[in-house]
């Protein structure tokens, strides 16, 4: 049975960085790629960050039933996980391993019970989140207090999971994540 791994944080909480280590350090792990109608970052590569695409396509996939989940995280910015994406990386023999929002790793969770372990990325404090986010430089002020306001409401949400990490220290955060992926697997 192929198992699936599911990260969720408020922005700026270090989600992603342990994502990216965990995928260094786990062979058998291969990264869900969402769908997603925000703008592409600079650094951002289609197909390997994210299924970038804009509102009509993403709708018409969500009118065709191709999202295993899909959530409009802020105004007018849709965020899913295709189906076939998750098919694809099956067919290859892989675990999965998500970077995703709250309520589509609840979501995720919910659909696949006793595959998944989901696993809550928390920042020390929200002082620190808002520091994080404001360093990052990739927000407008505008979207920066969504980002922030966003965070507030998803903090409410970590007693829902099955495991957290607080990322104060990023090298202790990596390894707490490294050794409930490894549990988790069993390797």
């Amino acid at each position: 049975m192929r198992k699936l791994i599911i990260f969720t944080a408020p922005s700026g909480a270090g989600k992603t960085t342990i994502v990216r280590h965990l995928l260094q350090v786990f062979d058998n792990l291969a990264f869900s790629i969402s769908a997603t109608t925000r703008p592409r970052r600079p650094h951002e590569e289609e197909g390997k960050d994210y299924y970038f695409m804009d509102a009509g396509e993403f709708e018409q996939h969500i009118r065709e039933g191709n999202f295993l989940e899909w959530e409009e995280v802020y105004p007018g910015k849709y965020y899913g996980t295709l189906k076939r994406e998750v098919a694809r990386l099956w067919a290859e023999g892989k675990d999965l391993i998500f970077d995703i929002d709250v309520r589509g790793a609840m979501n995720i969770k919910q659909a696949f019970p006793e595959q998944s372990m989901a696993i809550f990325v928390k920042p020390p404090s929200r002082e620190a989140l808002v520091e994080r986010l404001t360093r990052r430089q990739t927000e407008s002020g505008k979207t920066l207090k969504e980002r922030i306001a966003k965070a507030e409401e998803e903090l409410l949400f970590e007693n829902k999971f099955d495991r957290v990490i607080v990322n104060d220290e990023l090298s202790v955060a990596l390894a707490n994540a490294e050794n409930l992926v490894r549990t988790w697997l069993g390797s």
